[in-house]
């Protein structure tokens, strides 16, 4: 269990995903770049399997915007993606409606 203190330092917000391409170094990886409003970033993500690159492009999905980077097989990622499984299967985390990029999840 975490404190509610804890869950508010976690920034989630909106982004625009505006490009998409498989990453260069390993198979289950895309490499994701993203609109969060007043910034662009890179975010690498292991959604391969489930999802192609380019269709992501134009998607709005929610990220943890406040992690550190790291380097993921070369590549650095600045961010997470929200994603939910189940059985095999894997569905991002995005609004119901089109929202500005950038907009804070609560």
């Amino acid at each position: 269990m975490i404190t509610i203190e804890q869950f508010q330092a976690v920034q989630l917000r909106v982004a625009t995903i505006t490009a998409a391409a498989a990453h260069p170094n390993a198979d289950r990886l895309v490499v994701l770049q993203v609109d969060l409003g007043d910034e662009q970033r890179q975010i690498v993500a292991g959604i391969r399997a489930h999802y192609v690159p380019e269709a992501l492009v134009g998607r709005q999905i929610v990220v943890v915007a406040n992690l550190e980077p790291v380097k993921l097989r070369g590549v650095e990622s600045q961010g997470m993606l929200l994603a939910a499984s189940e059985g095999g299967r894997l569905t991002l985390v995005r609004p119901d409606e089109i929202i500005g990029a950038g907009a804070v999840v609560r």
